[in-house]
């Protein structure tokens, strides 16, 4: 009787054919599991039962596979859509969905969030969240800079959250004889995401506000020019923070 040869373990032909999709499912699965430093082609190519040779005719190198897994996650993003609620209760709602996804996928957003690409305009929380600053009435041309900074401080404190810089500053203890230092509980981070969304809120009402008064520059006014004669002048809506379903810090 003949005797058969088995190929050894990812040289045999798989059932199904590799797809870009497939490739990216399965290393952000490995990425959940043992972190970014721990994923490499070959892993993959095992756990994919494929000859690793063969992801290469997907994915060019690691580099571009995190990028491709870290797009496929961003467009799981997804927020309830609320154009009549007021502007803050969007930030808020923005915010909090995208702390979620951060949760749901610590290891690669850690890393992601380390990466300057990572936030690309067709991304659907950028998207979302220029809309929403159009509908206060920011001006135009700060639009993408006030969108820049909320998404370097939210980014800046997930990352403290997900590397525990957050439970280590939480507990540091105080340098001032005599001062009983914080408690060992863990720190209601949560908590502190929303007291961080009501600082960034007041700041950007505090400065419509302003340009609302004349201090700064209206919307499509170039900094150093005043509204032209019979223009009309913007009056942002205004809702207090203390008014949003958040409950205040204490």
């Amino acid at each position: 009787m003949k005797k058969v040869r088995r190929a050894p373990r990812g040289t045999r032909k798989r059932d199904v054919p590799l797809t870009e999709a497939g490739i990216h499912a399965a290393a952000l699965r490995l990425i959940d599991a043992d972190g970014v430093e721990a994923l490499t082609m070959r892993k993959l190519a095992t756990a994919l039962d494929a000859n690793p040779m063969s992801l290469y005719h997907h994915v060019p190198n690691k580099d571009a596979l995190l990028r491709g897994v870290a797009r496929m996650v961003g467009a799981q993003f997804r927020t309830a859509t609320l154009e009549d609620a007021p502007w803050q209760e969007r930030i808020r709602l923005l915010a909090t969905d995208f702390r979620t996804l951060a949760h749901r996928h610590p290891n690669l957003m850690a890393h992601s969030f380390g990466q300057p690409d990572f936030i690309q305009p067709e991304d659907p929380f950028w998207a979302a969240l220029i809309a929403t600053l159009d509908a206060p009435g920011v001006p135009h041309a700060e639009i993408p800079q006030v969108a820049a900074l909320m998404c370097a401080v939210v980014t800046g404190v997930l990352i403290a959250e997900l590397n525990g810089a957050m439970h280590r500053w939480s507990n540091l203890q105080p340098t001032t004889p005599g001062k009983d230092g914080p408690s060992n509980a863990s720190p209601d981070e949560e908590r502190m995401f929303r007291l961080v969304l009501d600082t960034i809120i007041m700041g950007l009402e505090s400065r419509l506000t302003s340009d609302d008064d004349g201090q700064g520059p209206g919307r499509d006014v170039a900094p150093e020019a005043g509204p032209g004669p019979g223009e009309p002048i913007f009056v942002p809506r205004q809702q207090s923070v203390a008014s949003s379903r958040w409950p205040g810090p204490v």
